[in-house]
């Protein structure tokens, strides 16, 4: 079985399962706030940054910080689970199919989440933006281009955290522990940012991103921008570990 055969099956599982729902929910109920307090925005031009580049900024910074993080916990777990409760793992195990392909493939469809749930929030971003546009009297949309680029940029920086949490699912295999190490994870993000090792914790790198996009839009707010070295090479080399490790472990269990 080819890995695109593979990965075109596991999507056909999640669509039975409340991952999207889930997904969706938490979407929403992120820009909630950003739609009732839109008249906030104005106050932050003292510090040098527009209306609209705010809103969507402090937007995408809810998301970034703990929305995205923790609803990819919840995600990735659940992935796992519907093999485990009706003991599909074990069905996959029995073809010939090697246990680190169907792992990866897995991953893959949990990326695949991932950039579904961004796409969601750029989609909800112009929704929220439109309607606080109409109540304030205020164009708060941003050019299409920029708002993609943008939660392009936090896709990019999460997959290194998502391949820690995937390894996290393999690992541990009771779900209420697996989630709540995970989401533990999420809350030193906020202190990690303003370190010098920041480039060492995967689960602050969405939220640096955007932190370092705040600090240039924003004229009197400095904040640490992004440099490739040494992050670059220590996020591939955390993405490749926890894969690999992942890999290894995938099925272990069931096997035995």
């Amino acid at each position: 079985m080819s890995f695109l055969s593979l990965i075109g099956i596991e999507l056909k599982k999640i669509r039975r399962s409340k991952i999207i729902l889930i997904l969706a929910v938490a979407t929403v109920i992120l820009w909630l706030p950003s739609i009732l307090n839109a008249n906030m925005n104005f106050e932050m031009q003292a510090e040098g940054i527009s209306p609209e580049n705010n809103f969507l900024i402090q937007g995408f910074m809810g998301m970034a910080w703990f929305m995205f993080p923790a609803s990819m916990v919840v995600s990735t777990v659940l992935l796992n689970m519907t093999e485990r409760s009706n003991k599909g793992i074990l069905k996959m195990l029995s073809l010939p199919i090697h246990t680190a392909k169907l792992c990866l493939a897995k991953f893959v469809v949990l990326l695949a989440l991932a950039a579904f749930q961004v796409l969601m929030t750029v989609g909800m971003y112009f929704v929220s933006a439109g309607i606080a546009s109409q109540t304030q009297n205020y164009d708060f949309i941003l050019h299409p281009l920029f708002v993609i680029k943008e939660a392009g940029m936090i896709f990019a920086a999460s997959i290194p955290m998502l391949a820690f949490f995937w390894l996290l699912s393999v690992c541990i295999r009771t779900p209420i522990f697996s989630i709540g190490i995970g989401l533990a994870s999420i809350v030193p993000s906020v202190l990690m940012i303003n370190t010098k090792i920041w480039f060492a914790y995967p689960m602050s790198y969405p939220f640096f991103v955007i932190t370092a996009e705040y600090g240039k839009l924003a004229d009197n707010i400095t904040a640490s921008q992004v440099k490739l070295t040494p992050w670059l090479p220590v996020a591939v080399g955390i993405t490749v570990f926890c894969l690999f490790v992942s890999c290894l472990r995938f099925g272990q269990a069931e096997r035995r």
